[in-house]
């Protein structure tokens, strides 16, 4: 047996925007959990996607009941592999997770596309779909449940990591757009000032 969850969310972002998020999400308030994440390989195709692999590492601490069954000096942590492949031309980003350790407790498998929402051109799309397994005898059951539940308290937390650093980015880029509009005026400001004074210069030598 294996629990299956399907959902669908939507960011009020572009593609673009979510795209460059992906990359700057961790650290971030809702994503304590997130140790480590290194880039393990990366690739442009021929048909210029761009294929990479991150290890992450993320805290995962075991219900009280499962602690009993596996010795006291068995790592908390756990490591997960993340294959992305991202399509620029067709605006798509399609993840697929899992993790490596603790695979004879439980195995979350999870697949991730990131589309442009066709609602709203200017909003993304994320439909997430994970299948959540264990091989333990007897109690296989109860770690799928808990493993479930976990699963969809931290997509809560993902999407809430994801707004945070959306909204970071898009201050940044007010910001940065307010700063290139600053000098822009000040720029023409002092241009106009230059005609001004040329034209009264040129003014005082006709009279003379």
């Amino acid at each position: 047996m294996v629990k299956y969850f399907l959902g669908q969310s939507v960011l009020r972002s572009s593609w673009d925007q979510v795209f460059a998020a992906f990359w700057q999400r961790y650290p971030n308030p809702y994503s304590k959990h997130v140790l480590t994440e290194d880039i393990v390989h990366r690739e442009v195709t021929p048909e210029q996607k761009l294929l990479s692999r991150r290890l992450l590492t993320k805290t995962n601490r075991m219900p009280r009941w499962a602690e009993r069954l596996f010795p006291a000096n068995v790592a908390h942590s756990v490591y997960i592999l993340e294959d992305s492949i991202v399509d620029p031309q067709n605006q798509t980003m399609t993840t697929f997770t899992w993790n490596i350790n603790h695979a004879r407790l439980m195995v979350v498998e999870e697949r991730c596309v990131y589309c442009v929402n066709s609602d709203n051109s200017g909003w993304t799309e994320i439909r997430r779909e994970a299948w959540v397994s264990s091989s333990l005898f007897g109690v296989s059951r109860a770690v799928q449940e808990f493993g479930l539940a976990r699963f969809k308290s931290n997509v809560t937390k993902t999407m809430k990591g994801f707004e945070y650093i959306l909204a970071k980015l898009q201050a940044k880029e007010a910001k940065e757009k307010a700063k290139e509009t600053a000098l822009a005026a000040t720029e023409k400001a002092k241009d106009l000032a230059s005609k001004a004074a040329s034209k009264q210069q040129q003014q005082r030598q006709h009279f003379v």
